[in-house]
């Protein structure tokens, strides 16, 4: 008899891959994806809790399991990540929805089979509430089902030393841990034979990568080296630790992007100091300096509205730095509280003041960014075609080296190929093209 797996993923890339070894994980143990959550054996939600509002969804759809629990007893209900990791939370979890069975943390989901099987030979079906350590060892010993079409992820570390005061993460993930880089060259080895055309290097900090000697430079250098045609990513990058070394590498390897996502959170020295961030809008914009002289390169960034205590005169520093940069495009957010952290002990701003301000900000930011399309408008961009597009009728997608995304004529035949694509026409962020032929 057939067993049906269904994932709910929320948050981050680093999320998304982690369900990828749920679904490996689940796929050693006979059961199939399903995408009609009611023909479910076992459902997992894989939870991120970096954000209130994230949260805020999470607990509201787990509630809404309830009723498949009360057609199916048999069912497996299934709380893992970041949101179980925080203190109390795995016994708020349990108290307020006694159907859960498995709670995970993140960093021993290697774990779920072996609870999945003593629930499945158990007659009766209990809550199994595992010990949720943040600072427990790395384990090599999962498999994945990749469902990123052309891209492969690829973790290089895990946690998070930072400590800015806004964010969770060092409390959930735990302090950094690194990969040994033989394990991570061989699996890049690997992902590339199994005809992977792009690898995305994953971290809370890629930069801060540390094993013995090595750095996140070596790695970046040696993957770089290994023989093929494919793209090289990575993400997420901390200013304070992204250096003139990484941008030389970046500069003369042919296979690494030349697409830096740098996350700046704030324009305002003050704010950047009250967060914790350890740099300052000068040493920033510096930085982006060194970078914008990798060709054509493309920097993304994360921006955040509304930090405790921000003034005007702090969120009209963030606007003139985002003038100064010019973002391709920028993940921009609203702050909101999280429990544990420095921050939320500050004094809080009022929503209607966030709203303003992240209102102006997503307006100056998409003015940029269409600008900054415009620019593409004659040029021919090496293309790795991704994906059909659904939107527009015989299409298909994918992103120029420094992260942009092209739409133009073409069949599934084309995913996972190198094409040059002249660009004819921009929509904001989006760009229009042909095929040179």
């Amino acid at each position: 008899m057939e067993k049906y797996y269904h994932i709910l993923t929320y948050g981050c890339q680093m999320n998304i891959h982690e369900s990828e070894k749920i679904a490996g994980m689940l796929r050693t143990l006979g059961y199939r994806d399903t995408q009609n959550i009611s023909n479910a054996d076992i459902i997992v939600f894989n939870t991120c809790c970096i954000r209130d509002t994230a949260e805020t969804k999470i607990i509201g759809n787990i509630g809404e399991i309830k009723r498949y629990k009360k057609k199916n007893n048999d069912l497996i209900v299934a709380v893992v990540g970041c949101m179980s990791q925080q203190k109390g939370a795995a016994e708020n979890l349990r108290e307020k929805f006694p159907f859960i069975n498995i709670i995970l943390g993140t960093d021993n989901l290697h774990e779920l089979p072996q609870h999945i099987i003593q629930l499945e030979q158990d007659n009766k079906k209990y809550i199994k509430s595992v010990s949720l350590d943040p600072s427990a060892p790395i384990s090599e010993e999962v498999p994945s089902y990749r469902t990123s079409g052309t891209n492969a992820w690829v973790n290089i570390m895990y946690g998070c030393d930072n400590f800015c005061t806004y964010c969770i993460v060092p409390y959930v993930r735990g302090r950094e841990r690194s990969r040994a880089p033989m394990l991570i060259l061989d699996e890049v080895k690997m992902l590339l034979d199994q005809g992977y055309k792009e690898i995305t290097l994953l971290g809370q900090n890629v930069d801060s990568y540390s094993y013995e000697n090595y750095d996140f430079a070596y790695i970046l250098s040696q993957c770089a080296k290994i023989d093929g045609k494919f793209r090289l990513r990575f993400m997420t990058s901390h200013p304070k630790d992204f250096n003139t070394k990484i941008i030389d590498i970046i500069r003369s390897s042919d296979n690494i992007c030349n697409n830096i996502h740098l996350p700046v959170q704030s324009g305002s020295n003050r704010i950047l100091q009250l967060m914790n961030r350890k740099y300052t809008r000068e040493y920033y914009l510096k930085l982006i300096d060194e970078i914008k002289t990798l060709p054509n390169v493309g920097i993304t960034s994360d921006i955040m509205v509304g930090f405790p205590t921000e003034t005007d005169q702090d969120f009209a520093d963030t606007l003139d730095l985002v003038k100064a940069v010019r973002y391709s495009s920028a993940f921009t957010f609203v702050y909101s509280p999280r429990k544990g952290t420095t921050a939320a002990k500050m004094k809080q701003l009022p929503a209607e003041i966030k709203k303003e301000r992240i209102q102006e900000l997503v307006k100056l930011q998409n003015s940029i960014t269409a600008q900054v399309s415009k620019e593409y408008l004659g040029t021919t961009q090496q293309v790795l075609v991704e994906d059909t597009n659904p939107r527009y009728e015989n299409s298909v997608c994918g992103r120029t080296d420094s992260g942009r995304l092209v739409t133009f004529s073409g069949d599934k035949s084309l995913i996972g190929k190198f094409v040059d694509v002249k660009i004819n026409k921009t929509r904001v962020a989006s760009l229009f093209g042909e095929i040179n032929v």
